[in-house]
């Protein structure tokens, strides 16, 4: 076993070698899947996924990460560290639990310190019917120019309107009305896209050829930005089901120590969503009984997290800004994504090491 703050890296370039070398030297299966562009420092990028236990597995336990590519290095973090772990190993073999690693579900995002796709779009909002009407946001509507001002930092009028919003409609209504998801403004946040990414389609591949032989289906999607710093919340990642529910809160809320919350009840620190990436689950694996959750790992607080990703956004609306200036705001944004101390990489790998142990005994109790 290695010790937890040696299996985060500072980059995706090296965050990928590490997981390959680790899985490799575990003698898992490993495949990629390689992206049709070049990282920021012109490395290859890929899906990686490694299968540790039989492909015919009957339950299987997906590990993700770098959904939110910034997000990534927390998750690829836990992965790597759970490559090194021979206990958890040993405890999924011994239960007949297979657990499959999707390293990088969006790459690009995880390399250029973006949280979205190369086509700009939030993976977790991209999973829709897109033969039917897109769901409308005109919250967001209202705030898309407040939010991409012409210029970065902000002016003193353009922070005082946003200031006011929050002050008239209450905080949560302007997380809820930024991050929910829209599909009117391509270039805006939180965008859900108008048809699938690479990511949704490639990730769906890989959910058609390792979930086949599932009975019971189980997933951790490890993210970041949300809920007290360092606090792993546990969200139901479901289909709003009451026995999903119900399985999750057995298996995960270790005897209410570690609550299982929902967006569809409020009690998550996320706001409701739609077009969720695990709704793939059910379209590709149709079979299995799933049940998943969403790590989601406190970082700063939420005011400073939208701003660092209206940064974001702006940038990549003005590729001519100073060098100065993109690296104050790259350095900005992966600060509200990844918390660099070995005190917050430590209860980072404790609490998904037990959500892991968690998953497998719920997998293998009936």
């Amino acid at each position: 076993m290695i010790a937890p703050q040696d299996a985060f890296s500072s980059s995706y370039a090296s965050a990928r070698v590490r997981f390959l070398e680790g899985a490799a030297a575990a003698g898992m299966a490993i495949t990629s899947h390689n992206h049709p562009l070049p990282g920021r420092d012109g490395e290859t990028l890929a899906m990686d996924v490694a299968l540790d236990g039989s492909p015919d597995a009957e339950r299987l336990l997906i590990v993700s990460s770098a959904c939110h590519g910034a997000e990534g290095y927390c998750g690829s973090g836990v992965q790597v560290f759970a490559t090194h772990d021979e206990q958890w190993r040993a405890h999924a073999r011994s239960a007949g639990v297979a657990v499959l690693y999707i390293h990088a579900l969006n790459p690009h995002g995880f390399s250029w310190v973006r949280r979205v796709t190369q086509e700009n779009v939030d993976l977790n909002r991209n999973f829709q019917d897109f033969s039917q009407p897109l769901p409308q946001n005109p919250a967001y509507a209202e705030l898309h120019d407040l939010l991409l001002p012409p210029q970065w930092p902000p002016t003193a009028d353009n922070a005082a309107a946003i200031g006011a919003y929050i002050q008239t409609h209450g905080l949560a209504r302007y997380q809820a009305a930024v991050s929910q998801g829209q599909h009117a403004f391509a270039d805006g946040l939180f965008f859900g896209g108008t048809a699938p990414t690479w990511s949704n389609q490639t990730l769906r591949k890989v959910l058609r050829r390792h979930g086949a032989s599932a009975r019971r289906l189980a997933w951790i999607d490890l993210h970041t930005g949300l809920g007290e710093c360092g606090l792993g919340e546990r969200i139901f990642a479901c289909a709003n089901d009451a026995a999903a529910l119900q399985r999750a809160r057995g298996w995960w809320d270790g005897g209410g120590k570690t609550p299982v919350t929902s967006i569809y009840d409020g009690s998550s620190t996320s706001a409701r969503l739609t077009g969720l990436m695990w709704c793939a689950a059910y379209e590709e694996c149709p079979q299995a009984e799933y049940t998943g959750i969403a790590m989601e790992y406190g970082t700063v607080p939420i005011t400073e997290l939208i701003d660092a990703l209206r940064g974001d956004h702006w940038l990549h609306l003005h590729p001519e800004a100073p060098p100065e200036l993109q690296a104050a705001i790259k350095a900005r944004m992966l600060a509200a994504f990844y918390v660099d101390t070995d005190e917050w990489k430590a209860q980072i790998v404790v609490q998904a090491r037990q959500a892991m142990f968690q998953a497998v005994d719920g997998l293998a109790a009936a």
